[in-house]
């Protein structure tokens, strides 16, 4: 599973605030077709919404960590039944992430110094 920062992760958010789910998951959960369906959504867009379907909070936490596990990608977010997944395409570079900004030159800026410069 790949693994990203703090600033990463909300330079990711705040992308995949406008973007619509590309994949649904039904109630038959986490099948093969839907997986390749992810992986090739993420070969093309390298940030993805998921929407899944069934109403188990625990099940949509599984199903979360399979897609980022057995895809090699990293977890953005899971809020409700959207769940955000980036993976980088080295070929296509759409996007690219922002190193951790500094804070006087000394030592990089917290959460929520990071929440108060947007």
């Amino acid at each position: 599973m790949l693994t990203l920062t703090v600033s990463e992760r909300l330079a990711l958010k705040s992308r995949a605030h406008a973007l619509n789910p590309t994949v649904m998951i039904g109630n038959a959960g986490l099948t093969e077709s839907v997986l390749k369906e992810i992986a090739v959504n993420l070969l093309h867009h390298e940030l993805i919404k998921i929407r899944v379907m069934g109403d188990d909070r625990e099940a949509r936490v599984t199903i979360y960590d399979a897609i980022c596990t057995q895809l090699d990608a990293a977890p953005v977010q899971h809020i409700g039944k959207m769940l955000v997944v980036y993976k980088p395409n080295p070929e296509a570079n759409l996007i690219p992430i922002k190193k951790m900004p500094r804070h006087k030159g000394k030592k990089p800026l917290t959460k929520k110094q990071l929440g108060s410069k947007s």
